[in-house]
């Protein structure tokens, strides 16, 4: 995902909800709640299935799955534009400080948290 990607959505995204005059519902509290929320409808789409059926979704299930993230993904990018955080230069930095956390060497093939080793 490009910066440019991030960027051509965000300007999408405050068109479309000042377009409909929904600024006045996008505070950053309501954001993340509807997040949290779509990230409920997408756990629900694996919740009963097992960890073999999760990786081999149907192409009907796959293309609902998708959905999903997309809604996970537009109101994270919509969020971020309200708290005027660049959510690309976010992802970079966290990934600096999770490779610093979980070090190649010392965590490979385990899940444990970075607190257990």
């Amino acid at each position: 995902m490009t910066d440019t990607f991030l960027d051509d959505t965000r300007q999408r995204l405050r068109e479309f909800a000042r377009e409909r005059d929904w600024d006045q519902f996008h505070s950053p509290k309501n954001l993340a709640m509807a997040l949290a929320a779509e990230a409920g409808e997408l756990i629900e789409h694996f919740q009963w299935l097992s960890e073999s059926d999760s990786c081999k979704l149907d192409a009907g299930a796959k293309a609902e799955v998708g959905h999903e993230l997309a809604d996970v993904m537009l109101y994270l990018i919509r969020l971020a534009d309200r708290l005027d955080i660049d959510v690309a230069e976010a992802v970079k930095q966290k990934l600096v400080l999770n490779e610093a956390k979980y070090p190649r060497d010392l965590v490979r093939g385990s899940s444990r948290k970075y607190t257990e080793y």
